[in-house]
């Protein structure tokens, strides 16, 4: 089943789903009185769908975490793979999205070895919008060391922020509701090729990454550009993936640091209006 942008109005029990096509909406449309001068006029805003999305490996819930019902087979392989669930994509065997009364199973088949390992961990995350940590019972479970990114392509100061400039017109959720973050691929030319959007900027980049693993993308051969700050998890999940180079619009925090200079990730933040700050990893930037 795939998902779509829709203008339905807002449901009680969650984003409606077309009969037809199974495919659910991603966006509402709802009556508001908005004020401006002290001037009430009632208009029509556009708002940003957001639902849990309970992801299940062999049949045992692993993790639920709210999100936009959109591009979830992206967001489940990606998801997998960033948080070591899964060392390649051929490990996935199947996945099914079934719809449910409070939100979306996402029911995921994967190698037995590699399941055997997950019921080890003993993990239940329950995650929220903005927190990739929910649930982990120890220290070594919230702070993974992934290996070091071997090579990775390098980019001009110019490249980058075209990159930004380009994205923008993948966002049309964005665009639409205000209240989503994306996540886009820069290829080795400087090209913006793919954009994935969520209302969780972890979610965004899972989703963009399940997107390049499925293509079969050379991760060192481009670089993540994110309309989020550059937290430790995005970091994480992009090294261990193998993407050496992180752009972010807003601030990173000092684990991501950390863990980019130990990653040898290059990472830059507050990249906007022509101007930016480099954090770790110089050596990839032009």
């Amino acid at each position: 089943m795939n998902t779509r942008n829709s203008s339905n109005p807002i449901s009680p029990s969650g984003p409606s789903i077309d009969e037809t096509t199974g495919e659910y909406a991603t966006f509402a449309r709802i009556q508001v009185d908005r004020w401006r001068d002290g001037q009430r006029e009632t208009v029509e805003d556009v708002v940003a769908e957001e639902v849990p999305i309970a992801l299940e490996y062999n049949g045992i819930s692993h993790a639920v975490m709210m999100a936009t019902p959109a591009d979830l087979e992206d967001f489940a392989l990606g998801f997998s793979l960033t948080e070591g669930i899964l060392a390649s994509p051929g490990e996935l065997y199947e996945c099914d999205i079934v719809p449910g009364c409070e939100g979306v199973q996402v029911q995921m088949r994967i190698a037995t070895e590699r399941f055997v390992a997950l019921k080890e961990k003993r993990r239940n995350l329950t995650g929220r919008t903005g927190c990739g940590l929910c649930g982990a019972e120890t220290l070594e479970q919230a702070v993974r060391h992934p290996q070091a990114v071997q090579g990775g392509a390098g980019f001009t100061v110019a490249q980058v922020h075209a990159a930004f400039e380009q994205m923008q017109a993948g966002q049309q959720l964005q665009q639409a509701t205000g209240a989503t973050h994306a996540a886009a691929w820069m290829d080795a030319a400087g090209r913006i090729v793919l954009v994935r959007e969520d209302v969780g900027r972890h979610n965004a980049l899972d989703k963009l990454i399940g997107a390049l693993a499925e293509e079969k993308t050379d991760f060192s051969q481009g670089a993540a550009i994110i309309t989020s700050r550059a937290s430790y998890e995005m970091v994480q999940k992009a090294a261990t993936v193998g993407i050496g180079f992180i752009a972010a619009v807003s601030a990173p925090t000092a684990l991501a640091i950390r863990l980019a200079e130990e990653t040898d990730v290059t990472l830059l933040g507050f990249v906007r209006k022509q101007g930016h700050v480099v954090y770790a990893g110089p050596h990839r930037l032009r």
